[in-house]
């Protein structure tokens, strides 16, 4: 049995923005979150949304499908494109963020994956061969992953 969720197909184009926001903002509230957590969510979630606006179909007109799927104590976000994706590898997670590292030492174009990974508890990016990227930020609700590990 799958999990319910909400989604929003959008075009890709800046203006509909504000449309993922309100969503993410009335899902997150609805499933318990801060208010503090909630403005982090929308920073990250706006930030994957831009990055597929910006990157994967250049002058062509495309969409980007946005789910949030609540379940357990998280919320699962997928902003995902049928674009052209980047290279994208995943490496040592001290290796792909900026810790430890002098804000000239980024990447250009790598202050968004880390500014996710800083926001939210977890961050994937899958990329279909060529065409189409999928970037899966999870949050879990303030005290359900330390109750999780205490009961393993």
């Amino acid at each position: 049995m799958t999990t319910p969720y909400i989604g929003l197909t959008i075009p890709a184009k800046a203006e509909y923005l504000d449309i993922v926001r309100l969503t993410l903002y009335g899902v997150a509230t609805k499933a318990g979150f801060s208010f503090e957590d909630i403005e982090d969510m929308k920073v990250a979630v706006a930030e994957a949304c831009n990055n597929a606006i910006l990157h994967a179909y250049e002058d062509q007109i495309g969409t980007v499908e946005v789910q949030f799927e609540h379940s357990e104590g998280y919320l699962r976000i997928s902003v995902k494109d049928e674009g052209n994706s980047f290279n994208y590898v995943q490496t040592d997670p001290d290796e792909a963020t900026l810790h430890h590292k002098s804000i000239s030492e980024a990447t250009v174009g790598g202050l968004g994956l880390f500014l996710m990974q800083a926001l939210m508890d977890d961050v994937q990016v899958r990329t279909n061969s060529g065409k189409g990227t999928e970037v899966i930020l999870l949050k879990h609700l303030a005290g359900q992953l330390n109750r999780k590990e205490e009961t393993v």
